[in-house]
């Protein structure tokens, strides 16, 4: 018997089928790929493109999108620090928890702080926690807007934004890196295959 946080004499109860199992029936690795980045910075888009991708190469994904989520799981916190952290916590709880239902696991959030996200990572074992920064420079980011949040931030609507009043602390060591080319940004396709080709050549498309 155990006591966890709040919660007391309560068992681990461990089930035959495990996570190899699953993978086996699914052909392919249970894993987090935790896009991070700037509000406008494509996030969501190469959420929604890496799992298209994927799901028509035959291979099972699940989006985990931060507004989503705040629907719902998250509808009682708020932007507060801690709260941030209380958001980070409960997504990669979940997040965990697909991957070892042995899917391909595609969490979307701003996350701006890097202990947060090292949280998430200590959650997963094995290099299946895989960390994509989409490193677009703050104007670049502004210049887009697509909720019209910067613009509220930078009149004083919006306090503790990202980027503006609130730090971002880009991932050190993060698995893959994506950046603008020769001026351009990259094309949701270009990013999901960048993506793509790491859970291929990292074993992760196959059982």
């Amino acid at each position: 018997m155990s006591n966890i946080g709040k919660s007391t004499n309560i068992l681990w109860h461990n089930c035959p089928i495990g996570q190899s199992d699953r993978q086996k029936l699914l052909g392919q690795k249970g894993c987090v790929v935790w896009i991070t980045g700037l509000s406008g910075s494509g996030k969501s888009t190469l959420a929604c493109a890496l799992s298209r991708e994927l799901h028509y190469s035959g291979y099972l994904t699940y989006v985990l999108d931060g507004d989503n989520l705040r629907h719902g799981l998250n509808r009682d916190l708020s932007f507060k620090a801690e709260d941030r952290a209380e958001n980070i916590r409960r997504v990669g709880e979940v997040a965990k928890l697909f991957a070892d239902a042995g899917i391909i696991c595609i969490a979307s959030l701003i996350s701006p702080y890097r202990r947060d996200r090292d949280a998430c990572r200590a959650l997963l074992p094995d290099s299946k926690f895989i960390e994509v920064f989409i490193d677009l420079p703050l104007k670049i980011c502004e210049a887009r807007d697509p909720k019209g949040l910067y613009k509220l931030a930078r009149t004083g609507k919006i306090k503790g934004f990202t980027g503006i009043d609130d730090p971002y602390e880009p991932p050190v060591n993060g698995e893959i890196v994506i950046k603008m080319k020769d001026g351009e940004c990259p094309s949701p396709k270009a990013m999901a295959k960048q993506v793509l080709c790491y859970l291929e050549e990292n074993g992760f498309l196959q059982a």
